[in-house]
């Protein structure tokens, strides 16, 4: 079986012409699992099709915020519409306050929240909020969790970051990653030692409610709640990156599958209904310190952009309309695929993994509980590459890293995860005769 990759190959020969490594973002690069990346011309659903014609499940979802599947009717027109009256105003709009009713109506402990273009202005937004209300500098986050690409923020972050084997980043002076704490995720000790060292002198714990940049690596029963009363007893602020998270483990995320509520949250992804968009938010007193009403200063010109609020609205809407439907059928869907995939491993006599929430889910090529950094680390990169290959020549297009989260939606049929199972099978099969020769 062998797919055409003709027209894709040379596609991405002229992009390394204009781009580093050909791509304008790391993850979407093939070094690290090999092969060619197809080049996509066209979504709808559940599916993918490259430039060469080949057809694919999607199984990453533009690493997200897909729920509803590509082109959902919907949100195309939604987009549409917004199109037609212009692009961008760079002046304010209804459906700026639209959307923001849509979020705290789902997540009560957002009163406030400022729209913003991207993740990483997210994270880095409610970091700089968080050192201006408690008036502290230190910032604590976890090894292989990734909040995004701003300076401080990049220590042991996982994500592309593991992908390359990189610990850091070149460019980020020794001054600013000084303030960056990083602890082992799921660590109870750590966390008491970390406060107990520095009191009174942490702003904030950032952390990925279900972290998914190290691969899907759930949290500790008790961890987030001892995150939240360790913080509280502080005086530092609890922020939850619900990025990934936000609108897929519930509709209102993972704070409210887990029941907690952070003083900040960052959320992306679905938030723009595929579009670039993403805000940050918090409680009003919190909210109001910054610009123009008090001195922490943030801002963008394309932030609360009308076609990334209308497409978001779509989204929102179709989530709340529908959340006994689509909800439970995420969760069968997350399902059904990850342990399927789990017993087709187990009958080819492969050590894996399974992870998941919901949704969202990893395959780690490995023999022991992934719990952390440190064990997802340990998995098998060159396994997870030829399971890549493998599933990909056979139409099922994963997370090109073992330590990406990988995602359904309420698209994916029960024939695609039938299929992906099978892919799977064969694939676990491939890879067998290419051990033995």
């Amino acid at each position: 079986m062998t797919r055409k990759m003709s027209q894709s190959r040379a596609l991405q020969q002229r992009a390394e012409r204009y781009f580093a490594g050909g791509v304008n973002s790391p993850v979407r690069a093939f070094r690290a699992v090999g092969g060619d990346p197809p080049f996509v011309a066209s979504a709808r659903g559940a599916c993918l099709w490259d430039v060469d014609g080949n057809r694919y499940i999607d199984c990453f979802g533009s690493w997200g915020p897909m729920i509803l599947g590509h082109a959902d009717p919907g949100v195309v027109e939604a987009i549409e519409q917004a199109a037609r009256r212009s692009a961008s105003f760079g002046a304010s709009t209804a459906l700026e306050a639209d959307l923001a009713e849509l979020v705290t109506a789902a997540m009560p402990g957002i009163e406030m929240l400022r729209f913003v273009n991207s993740g990483t202005e997210a994270t880095m937004s409610a970091v700089r909020l968080a050192r201006g209300f408690t008036g502290r500098k230190y910032v604590l986050k976890f090894a292989g969790a990734y909040h995004g690409h701003s300076d401080g923020l990049l220590a042991k972050a996982g994500s592309g970051l593991a992908t390359f084997g990189l610990p850091g980043s070149a460019g980020v002076p020794e001054e600013i990653a000084h303030w960056t704490l990083t602890l082992p995720w799921n660590s109870f000790s750590a966390l008491g030692a970390a406060f107990g060292l520095h009191p009174q002198e942490i702003a904030c714990v950032l952390v990925e409610p279900v972290a998914g940049n190290m691969g899907c690596v759930p949290p500790a029963p008790g961890f987030l709640e001892a995150l939240r009363e360790t913080t509280r007893a502080a005086g530092a602020l609890l922020i939850f990156d619900e990025v990934m998270t936000g609108f897929r483990l519930a509709p209102g995320g993972a704070q409210e599958l887990f029941a907690i509520q952070p003083d900040l949250t960052c959320l992306g992804k679905i938030l723009g209904g595929g579009l670039p968009c993403a805000a940050f938010g918090g409680s009003e007193k919190i909210m109001r310190m910054l610009a123009p009403l008090g001195p922490v200063y943030q801002a963008g010109t394309l932030s609360g952009n009308p076609l990334a609020m209308a497409a978001g609205i779509a989204t929102l809407k179709t989530l709340a309309a529908e959340k006994d439907r689509i909800y439970p059928l995420l969760e069968a869907r997350g399902s059904a695929l990850a342990l399927g995939v789990a017993r087709a491993a187990a009958e080819a006599g492969i050590a894996l993994q399974t992870n998941r929430a919901g949704s969202m889910f990893t395959w780690f090529f490995h023999s022991v509980p992934v719990t952390d950094f440190e064990s997802a680390s340990g998995a098998d990169t060159q396994a997870f590459g030829r399971f890549h290959r493998a599933m990909l020549e056979r139409g099922v297009w994963l997370p090109p890293s073992q330590f990406e989260a990988a995602f359904v939606g309420a698209a994916h049929t029960e024939e695609d995860i039938e299929q992906a199972i099978e892919a799977a099978r064969q694939s676990f099969a491939a890879m067998q005769v290419q051990e033995a020769g």
